[in-house]
This record gives structure tokens, C-alpha cells and sequence, in this order.
């Protein structure tokens, strides 16, 4: 899964028009904190539409998803509606972080996505790793995503501090993304 990051990381980088190993360096992924977590919903006859998983986003750059059944993620679209994922089976769904949605002072965007279980009949489970930089990386919108039209978006804090903001010692999940937005000026 490390090479799928850092190959990740060379074609974003190139993308946003910086050198190829731009991400890897800057953030120090060689020494990246990653988290692996494995959910597992058992079987719901319960009414259609349960939540096996809160609406949140994911800290990190890149966050692979691996699920052993179709079904059950659901996106918030920009205009408010929630989308089902479909992952074929054998199929790695690579989800962008809240770290890279400030790098990029929101030009790309950690989305907000649920679990619903509908009616499923057997066991989900699904394994979702979060790629983020080493512990003490301090990350704050590029350079290049700043000028006169497009002040900072979010303010910058090492990779730690925006963990324990975001409660990732807790079971309840949130999103430290509006915590770190900085105030509008008119």
C-alpha cells in the first residue's frame, strides 16, 4: 500500500504543478503516520438506511478503502444529496484526506461519507488506511494556493496537534476541518 501512496503522492504533486516528489518530501511520508482501521457491520434486517458509521471525514492525504462486499458508503454531494459508492469487489477506493484538502487550500476536497447498512444479509467488512505525514510535519495550504483572489482557507498546525483536534483517540468520529478554517474578513 506504500508504494500505491507514494504513487499517489508523485501524480498529485505533478498535477498541481509541483516537482514529482514534492508531497513525499514536504510532508515526510517515508516517516508518514498511518492508521489502519477494520470495521466490521454484522448482518441488519433492521429498516433500510441505518447507520453502521456516522458522517465524517478522514484526517491524512489519501485514504485507501477495501470492502468485501458492494454497498454501503455513502458520499455528500456539493449539493446536499448522499451518494452510494459502488466498489466493485478486488477494488481499492482511494478517498482524499482533510491534510491534502488543506494543502490545497480546498481545491481538492476530503468529502463527507457515511455507512448505511441496507438490509445486508451478511457480515461487512471493510479495512480503510489513513496515509498521513510524520507526526511533527506541519501542514498548511502550499504557497501555490495562496494569492490576493484566494486567502488561506484553513490555518496551518503540525499533523499531531490537528489529530488530537480532530479527538482520534476517541470512538466517535468528527472532522477538525471547520475548526481549522480560518474566520472570512470582509
Amino acid at each position: 500500500m506504500h508504494e500505491v501512496e507514494l504513487g499517489l503522492a508523485k501524480a498529485i504533486s505533478t498535477t498541481l504543478g509541483y516537482e514529482e516528489t514534492y508531497i513525499e518530501k514536504e510532508f515526510k511520508l517515508e516517516a508518514g503516520f498511518d492508521v489502519a482501521t477494520l470495521n466490521l457491520y454484522p448482518p441488519s434486517l433492521q429498516s433500510k438506511g441505518s447507520t453502521g458509521l456516522a458522517e465524517h471525514t478522514d484526517p491524512g492525504f489519501f485514504v485507501p478503502l477495501i470492502q468485501d462486499v458492494n454497498g454501503g458508503l455513502q458520499v455528500l454531494s456539493h449539493k446536499g444529496n448522499w451518494i452510494t459508492v459502488n466498489i466493485p469487489r478486488n477494488t481499492i477506493f482511494i478517498g482524499i484526506g482533510d491534510h491534502l484538502e488543506i494543502l490545497t487550500n480546498g481545491k481538492y476536497k476530503s468529502h463527507i461519507h457515511q455507512v448505511i447498512l441496507d438490509n445486508n444479509e451478511v457480515n461487512r467488512i471493510s479495512m480503510a488506511t489513513l496515509h498521513g505525514p510524520s507526526l511533527d510535519t506541519f501542514v498548511a495550504p502550499a504557497p501555490g494556493f495562496i494569492n490576493d483572489s484566494h486567502p488561506p482557507t484553513y490555518r496551518g498546525m503540525t499533523y499531531k496537534e490537528s489529530l488530537e483536534l480532530n479527538g482520534f483517540d476517541e470512538i466517535d468520529v468528527q472532522s477538525s476541518l471547520t475548526q481549522l478554517q480560518m474566520p472570512l474578513s470582509l
